[in-house]
C-alpha cells in the first residue's frame, strides 16, 4: 500500500474518531454546569420546569408590553415566530418588533406559553440526547440511581423463591446489555430487589426497562361499549371512578369488558392521557410466546415500528384471534395502558408489527420483549439518586494514575530511544485518542477497571514499539541505511507483535464472556486497546518514519545512543 493511501486512511480514521468523540467533548467541556443539571433531571421534572418558566416569562412579557419595551434577548426566538404569524395572517408587519407587537401576533396566551415552553423543552431534551451519546461515568466515578423493587405475586410459577431468582436474571439481562454499566442487582430480604445503576440514568427509561412485564396484551376493542361509556363519562365525569381508578358502577359496561386509558407520547416522551377505551378482558396473547423483537423503520413514512416473531403456539393463538375478528379494532396494551389501536385487516400468524410509538419507546418495548417476561410483578418501593462512592478523589486518583503511568513510560521511551521515542509518544497519544473515541461511539461506561485497562494497554503498546526499535538497532549494527533499517525493523517485528496481541485479545474475549460487571468493563477496554495499539504501532508509527524519510529528508535513524558500526564487508574485502 502506498504512503499516500496510508496517510489518507490515518487521516480519515482521525476525523471519524473525532466525530465519535465530539458528543463527549461537547457535554463535558462545552455545556455549562447548570444546563447539565437540567438535562440530567427526569422528563417529568423537565416538563414541570419548562412549564413553570413559560408561565413566568409570559408574565414578564405582559409587564414589559405595558411599557413598550423591547423583547428580552433570551426570548428573541419569539420574533421569527411572530413574523411568520403576521405573514400567514396577511397582516402588515409593524415597524418595530417590541413586546407588544410580538404578543399581538399570537392568537392568545395559550399559544405564547406553548411557544416558550417548546423552546425550553427542545433545548433541554437536546442536551439530554447529547448526554446519552457521550461517554458515561460508572457508579464509582459519578454515582447513579438506587431503586428498591417490591416483589408482588408470581405470574408463571408456583415457587415464589424461584420466580424471584429468575427475575434477577432477567433484570441483569435488561440493564447490563454491554457488561460495562456495572449494575448492582441483588435480593434484599425475601420480597425485595435492590438495584443500583451507574451514571445519570433517566428514571422513566429505567422504569420502562425494569417494570415492563415483557408481555404485550392484545385485546379486542368493543366499539359499542366504548361509545356508550364515553357518553356516560361525559355526563358523570366526577362520579365514574373511585380514587383507585375503579368504576363506581360496574354495570355501565358489559361484564366481559374493562375500561383502560388510551395514551400517546407528548413532546417530553411521557405518556399523555387521550381518553378511554372499552376492551375485552380476555387476553389474546402474552409475551411468553415472543421469540424475537427488533425496531425497524416503516418503508412508507419512516416512523419506528416494533416487529416481533411468535413461536408456533403463539402463532396459532394469534391467528385464531385475528381470524375471528377481521375488521374489528385491536388494542395493543402495555402495562394496562392502551398504546395503540389498529383494525384487523387480515389474519396474522407469526410476525406482528406494532406502530404508533416514538423511537425511544419502541426501543424500550423491543428490549423488554427480547429479554423475556418477568415472572413476578414488581413495584417501585423507593427510588433515589446516590453520590459517587469515592467522589472526586476517585476521579482525581484515577486520572493521576493514568497520566503518571503514561508520562513515565513516554519519558523512558524518549530517554532510551532518542528521536524514535518521539514517534512512540505520538503513536501512544493517538492510541488513547482512538480508545476514547470507540468508547464514546458505543456509549460505553468509563469506570476504574476501564482506566486500569487503559494503563495496561499503554504498556502493551509500548512493548510493540520496543520490539520494533530493538529490531532497528540490529539492522543498524549491520551498517544498513535508514530505509533498510526501518523496513527490517517493522518486518521482523510484525509477527512477534501480532502473536502477543492476538493472545491478549483471546484472554480479553474470554474475560468479557465469562466475567461480569467490572471484569467485563476491564476486558472490553483491553480488547479495544489491542486493536488500537496494533494500528498505531504498526501502521501509524511506520507512516511517521516514512514521512521523516521522504518529506523531511532524514538520512539517519536516531534510535540508540550507541555509535553506528561500520559494515563488516567492504568493497575491497574483509576489514
Amino acid at each position: 500500500m502506498s504512503k499516500r493511501y496510508r496517510f489518507l486512511i490515518v487521516l480519515i480514521t482521525l476525523v471519524v474518531c473525532f466525530l465519535f468523540l465530539l458528543p463527549s467533548i461537547r457535554w463535558y467541556f462545552l455545556v455549562p454546569k447548570e444546563q447539565q443539571t437540567l438535562a440530567l433531571e427526569s422528563r417529568k421534572q423537565i416538563k414541570d420546569y419548562s412549564s413553570g418558566m413559560a408561565q413566568e416569562d409570559y408574565q414578564e412579557l405582559i409587564n414589559l408590553a405595558r411599557t413598550g419595551a423591547e423583547v428580552p434577548e433570551r426570548l428573541n426566538f419569539l420574533v421569527p415566530q411572530a413574523k411568520k404569524l403576521y405573514r400567514e395572517a396577511k397582516h402588515a408587519a409593524p415597524e418595530t418588533w417590541d413586546v407588544y407587537s410580538v404578543l399581538s401576533a399570537f392568537p392568545g396566551k395559550a399559544e405564547v406559553v406553548d411557544a416558550i415552553e417548546s423552546h425550553y423543552a427542545d433545548s433541554i431534551l437536546k442536551l439530554k440526547e447529547l448526554q446519552q451519546s457521550a461517554v458515561q461515568l460508572g457508579l464509582d466515578l459519578s454515582g447513579g440511581l438506587s431503586i428498591v423493587l417490591q416483589v408482588g405475586r408470581t405470574l408463571d410459577s408456583d415457587d415464589p423463591d424461584d420466580a424471584v431468582n429468575r427475575a434477577l436474571e432477567v433484570l441483569n439481562s435488561r440493564i447490563d446489555r454491554f457488561g460495562l454499566t456495572e449494575p448492582v442487582i441483588r435480593r434484599q430480604g425475601s420480597d425485595q430487589i435492590y438495584v443500583e445503576i451507574p451514571g445519570s440514568a433517566d428514571p422513566e427509561r429505567i422504569n420502562d426497562i425494569i417494570m415492563g412485564k415483557g408481555s404485550l396484551a392484545f385485546h379486542i376493542v368493543d366499539q359499542e361499549a366504548t361509545d356508550s361509556f364515553s357518553r356516560y363519562y361525559d355526563a358523570h365525569p366526577a362520579s365514574t371512578f373511585d380514587a383507585n381508578g375503579n368504576l363506581l358502577d360496574p354495570s355501565v359496561v358489559p361484564a366481559d369488558v374493562q375500561i383502560l386509558g388510551v395514551y400517546s407520547k407528548d413532546r417530553y416522551g411521557l405518556d399523555d392521557f387521550q381518553g378511554y377505551a372499552a376492551v375485552k378482558k380476555e387476553v389474546g396473547l402474552d409475551g411468553n410466546h415472543i421469540t424475537s423483537a427488533v425496531v425497524e423503520r416503516s418503508s412508507l413514512d419512516g416512523k419506528p415500528e416494533v416487529t416481533f416473531l411468535l413461536d408456533s403456539e403463539g402463532g396459532d393463538i394469534f391467528y385464531k384471534l385475528t381470524s375471528a375478528n377481521v375488521e374489528k379494532p385491536l388494542a395493543i396494551v402495555l402495562d394496562d395502558r392502551v398504546k395503540s389501536q389498529a383494525t384487523i385487516k387480515t389474519p396474522i400468524r407469526d410476525a406482528v408489527r406494532l406502530t404508533g410509538f416514538g423511537i425511544d419507546e419502541a426501543n424500550n418495548i423491543a428490549l423488554t420483549l427480547r429479554t423475556a417476561a418477568l415472572p413476578v410483578e414488581l413495584t417501585v418501593a423507593s427510588q433515589q439518586s446516590i453520590g459517587a462512592s469515592l467522589g472526586r478523589d476517585t476521579i482525581r486518583q484515577g486520572l493521576f494514575a493514568l497520566v503518571a503511568g503514561f508520562s513515565a513510560v513516554m519519558l523512558f521511551m524518549l530517554v532510551f530511544y532518542k528521536a524514535a521515542g518521539i514517534n512512540a509518544v505520538v503513536a501512544q497519544i493517538l492510541n488513547i485518542y482512538l480508545m476514547l473515541s470507540v468508547l464514546s461511539a458505543f456509549n460505553f461506561t468509563l469506570t476504574l477497571p476501564s482506566i486500569a485497562g487503559f494503563i495496561l494497554t499503554i504498556g502493551m503498546a509500548v512493548d510493540a514499539n520496543v520490539i520494533i526499535f530493538e529490531r532497528m538497532k540490529e539492522e543498524l549494527r549491520l551498517g544498513k541505511g535508514r530505509k533498510a533499517v526501518i523496513d527490517g525493523g517493522f518486518d521482523k517485528a510484525f509477527w512477534a507483535i501480532m502473536d502477543s496481541n492476538i493472545t491478549t485479545f483471546i484472554a480479553a474475549l474470554f474475560l468479557s464472556q465469562l466475567g461480569s460487571g467490572p471484569i467485563q468493563g476491564f476486558a472490553v477496554t483491553l480488547a479495544i486497546g489491542v486493536f488500537s495499539s496494533v494500528f498505531t504501532s504498526l501502521f501509524v508509527s511506520r507512516l511517521i518514519f516514512d514521512f521523516s524519510t521522504d518529506v523531511l529528508g532524514s538520512k539517519n535513524v536516531s534510535v540508540t545512543w550507541a555509535r553506528k558500526r561500520e559494515p563488516l564487508l567492504a568493497a575491497g574485502g574483509v576489514k
